[in-house]
């Protein structure tokens, strides 16, 4: 099974051929394909087509959020992925269903949340830490961060950009980060420069942390 490594550098919201071909090329390591409600949101055709053309060449990572238990395995019965991530509700039963498919699975915390703390993340493959609104690129304070140790892969999200990922990954100690609008020219449509650019500087960073 594929495993999230130090240096994961997912970009999100990825919603054209084109678009997924650019963060292939700018060294990447995921691509976030959004299944929930959001202006990234792709029909299960076009989340499809986005994945099979993409399978072998990037991790490809389905995000749910607050979707129910059977629209997901449904989800997952049409589209072929590496990586699940679902915000909100994670019952044992979906978590073991995304395993026997041979995915792994994230989940996502909103800090400052009391899910923030209370989460036995031992259950699932890796963390996202995120702020209160998931996809609207508004940063948040770490702070909490470092109150609450983690024994999974820590992936940072949340008004990441080109601009502040470095310092970021500096301050969290993050094995990851997650973009959406901090690489995007409009919602769901790339700004290739800043995708090449973010993929720079988290790289650049992460090289940095292990030195």
């Amino acid at each position: 099974m594929t495993e999230i490594t130090r240096g994961h550098v997912k970009i999100c919201g990825v919603t054209t051929l084109g678009d997924a071909n650019a963060v292939i090329a700018a060294g990447a390591t995921s691509i976030g394909l959004i299944l929930a409600k959001s202006p990234r949101q792709l029909s299960l055709e076009r989340a499809l087509a986005l994945s099979a053309a993409t399978k072998g060449r990037i991790l490809r990572t389905a995000v749910f959020r607050d979707n129910d238990e059977a629209f997901i395995v449904h989800a997952l019965n049409v589209i072929d992925v590496d990586v699940v991530q679902v915000h909100g509700p994670l019952p044992d039963t979906l978590r073991d269903e995304i395993r026997r498919r041979g995915s792994l699975v994230v989940k996502a915390l909103a800090i400052e949340s009391d899910e923030f703390y209370d989460f036995d993340e031992r259950e699932v493959d890796a963390v996202l830490i995120d702020g209160a609104s998931p996809g609207s690129g508004v940063a948040h304070s770490w702070e909490e961060l470092g109150a609450r140790s983690f024994s999974v892969p820590v992936i940072a999200a949340g008004g990441l950009t080109p601009d502040n990922v470095a310092a970021t990954i500096a301050l969290t100690g993050a094995w990851g980060v997650d973009t959406a609008s901090g690489t995007e020219l409009s919602p769901g449509v790339k700004d290739r420069d800043k995708v090449q650019r973010f993929v720079d500087q988290a790289r650049a960073a992460f090289i940095q942390e292990t030195a």
